[in-house]
């Protein structure tokens, strides 16, 4: 009986080893399934990752060729902008170009000083206005002191009374602005 017990032992040990053995095994298996799932799980990934890099490299081309074309265009404007931006004002000087064609045509022919003078005025007055609606201011100088941001000393004379010391006396050449901005300097005489 104890021969019968052993060879039931034995087999009931085998059992045991085998069904260890196939648990260890089902285990690497389990592990071996699982490592690849998580091998493609990181492929798909990579995958996903790249499609995401290649579509973000594709966006960035593209807004580097439209911003390539907005300076290109902004420079064309530009150019032609400043190619362009005195014929407003040439077109409103014509007719005071004209006026003085007028003018210079009639003071051949005509011998009286007041009429001459007169045309002279109107053309004058008429350049004078159409500069102002352009934008251009005279500078006020006379009597104002010295600022050596509007104005340029030519050079400083006695003052004729104390008040006018250390400000402008004379005016050589008058100042503009243009839209507030001075485009030329008045050239002055200062009393000291």
């Amino acid at each position: 009986m104890k021969e019968e017990k052993e060879p039931a032992k034995m087999q009931s040990e085998e059992a045991i080893e085998n069904n260890e053995t196939s648990m260890l095994n089902s285990d690497e298996n389990l592990n071996e399934v699982e490592s690849k799932n998580e091998e493609q799980s990181n492929l798909a990934e990579i995958e996903l990752l790249k499609i995401q890099v290649a579509e973000a490299q594709d966006k960035l081309l593209r807004k580097i060729a439209e911003f390539d074309n907005f300076k290109k265009r902004n420079s064309k404007e530009r150019i032609e902008l400043i190619q362009t931006a005195g014929r407003e004002v040439i077109i409103d000087m014509l007719s005071v170009l004209d006026d003085c064609e007028r003018a210079t045509k009639q003071m051949s022919s005509t011998d009286d000083p007041t009429h001459i003078k007169e045309g002279v005025n109107l053309v004058f007055n008429k350049l004078k206005n159409t500069l102002l609606a352009k934008g251009l201011k005279p500078m006020e100088t006379i009597n104002q002191l010295f600022n050596s941001d509007m104005h340029e000393a030519i050079t400083e004379i006695e003052a004729p009374t104390e008040a006018l010391k250390g400000k402008v006396v004379d005016e050589i050449e008058k100042g503009y602005y243009l839209n507030e901005k001075i485009i030329r300097y008045a050239k002055v005489i200062i009393g000291k």
